[in-house]
């Protein structure tokens, strides 16, 4: 596991044999190979999720009078990959198992030089039709898959009592890619106005390559990755992987999709507060960036609060949170809806603080429901009749990753489903968010029933087992 143990790192950047619970061999610099693996998987994870993000930037740079495009329009356009990069996720989890958690890496972060530089090209000639818009958008869905692969790979290298802090903080570090884009986004806006969006995706071919050598110089393949396909469809014959990714549909689901959809609620406010185009996209940028940064930084958070108290209970509260943030938004927009003219200063602080909490909290939901996988299958693993004790751990190591992958796909179409709702509820008669509002309390209340009753009541329990249970996949 070490360079100087029985599993050498070779010049090639290859790990033969890595056993992370392997504590001699961890504290003799196994913890170096994979802290170096951990950084630069962040590094390479941030780039893609601000790519993934960044049209939720360029809709601020996007005036209806001059790109033809309402709010409604807005909405379903930062949607696209949202949509795009999740269903990736699931092919990206056997990424790293099938072709090496470094080689990919390098592949996915040189990828999307695609979408930056066809969202650079889009944005310097306004004037293309909305499906072309769409088109492009589509592209930048790549940048989400790159959670999945990074998410897997680093699952490998960290043992079962840390994984919840390092999976968080790979996490959170790539979540925090959202509001980075976002800043630089607002620096575009204060300096040369709302007028350049390609100075944005210039910005990011520079952190791209950057990305793509640190990979290379830096990360390692290892031999024994165990995340594919046929990993995800035997992962998916349990029932608490279907419940756990319905869990993070709340969590991630929300925080994707609200760092995606924040920018323009506020943007949206602004202009019927009577600012100018600029000026509303200007005071909007200041603001929407600090959600998906305290939501990215109490990510590790909440998987360290995890691994010490448990993630059932972290995310059983953290929905609790959640349901009062949305009630506050709920009491608010019925409010504002009730009056004639621009949101008052209460009203737009009011919003403000509850979207903060929602990103804060989701942030902590994220890491807490993430560190609920692998304890899950380490539980499974125990009732596999004749295995060894290795075999039960490749196996844990196996459905973890493929789960991660599969579960980060299904919680990003919860940001998919944000964002539509969003886009119904400003389509409609009332033209506000009030109605979309009341549909994220409602799926909140729903998640604290859910993750009460089977992660925390009924806890701790025996794990079910398939009607056959599943085998110790020899090659998965």
């Amino acid at each position: 596991m070490t360079p100087t143990r029985t599993t050498p790192l070779r010049r090639e950047h290859h790990i033969t044999h890595w056993d992370p619970e392997d504590t001699e061999a961890w504290e003799a610099g196994g913890k170096n190979v994979a802290r170096r693996n951990l950084v630069w998987s962040i590094v390479a994870e941030h780039v893609g999720f601000s790519v993934w993000s960044v049209w939720s930037v360029m809709v601020l740079f996007m005036p209806t009078e001059v790109y033809g495009i309402d709010a409604a329009g807005k909405f379903f356009l930062v949607a696209v990959p949202t949509l795009v990069g999740s269903l990736l996720r699931i092919p990206y989890t056997a990424a790293t198992a099938r072709f090496g958690g470094r080689n990919w890496t390098i592949f996915s972060a040189l990828v999307l030089l695609v979408p930056t530089i066809a969202t650079l090209v889009l944005m310097a000639n306004p004037g293309a039709s909305y499906t072309t818009f769409l088109l492009v958008a589509a592209l930048a869905g790549v940048g989400g898959g790159n959670f999945a692969s990074s998410m897997t790979n680093i699952n490998a290298f960290y043992p079962q009592r840390l994984k919840g802090w390092a999976l968080g903080l790979n996490a959170g570090g790539g979540n925090i890619g959202v509001p980075v884009v976002q800043i630089i986004g607002l620096l575009v806006i204060a300096t040369v106005g709302n007028t350049a969006p390609w100075i944005v995706c210039a910005v990011y071919l520079v952190f791209i390559a950057v990305a793509a050598l640190g990979a290379a110089l830096f990360m390692d393949n290892l031999d024994n990755q165990r995340a594919d396909l046929r990993a995800m469809g035997t992962a998916l014959r349990y029932r608490d992987s279907w419940i756990i990714s319905f869990l993070y549909i709340g969590t991630f689901g929300s925080f994707i999709g609200f760092g995606f959809a924040f920018g323009q609620i506020l943007q949206i406010n602004f202009l019927a507060g009577g600012d100018t185009a600029a000026q509303a996209a200007l005071h909007a940028a200041q603001i929407a960036f600090l959600g998906p940064l305290l939501g990215s930084l109490s990510r590790p958070l909440g998987g360290r609060l995890a691994d010490k108290l448990g993630g059932g209970s972290i995310t059983t509260w953290t929905f609790v949170g959640m349901s009062f943030a949305a009630g506050v938004l709920v009491v608010t927009g019925t409010i504002d809806d009730g009056r004639d003219g621009a949101a008052s200063t209460g009203i737009m602080t009011a919003y403000v603080l509850g979207f903060i909490a929602l990103f804060l909290l989701s942030g902590i939901g994220n890491g807490s429901v993430y560190k609920i996988i692998p304890q899950v299958f380490v539980e499974h693993s125990r009732r596999i009749p004749g295995a060894t004790d290795d075999e039960r751990a490749q196996w844990a190591r196996s459905m973890s990753g493929a789960l991660m992958g599969f579960a980060g796909a299904i919680g990003g179409l919860g940001g998919v489903g944000i964002n539509m709702v969003l886009r119904a509820s400003y389509a409609g008669e009332a033209a506000s968010a009030t109605m979309a509002f009341w549909v994220f309390l409602a799926f909140y209340l729903v998640s604290i029933a859910v993750t009460w009753t089977v992660y925390v009541r009924r806890r701790p329990r025996s794990p079910e087992v398939p009607a056959e249970p599943a085998p110790v996949p020899a090659a998965v």
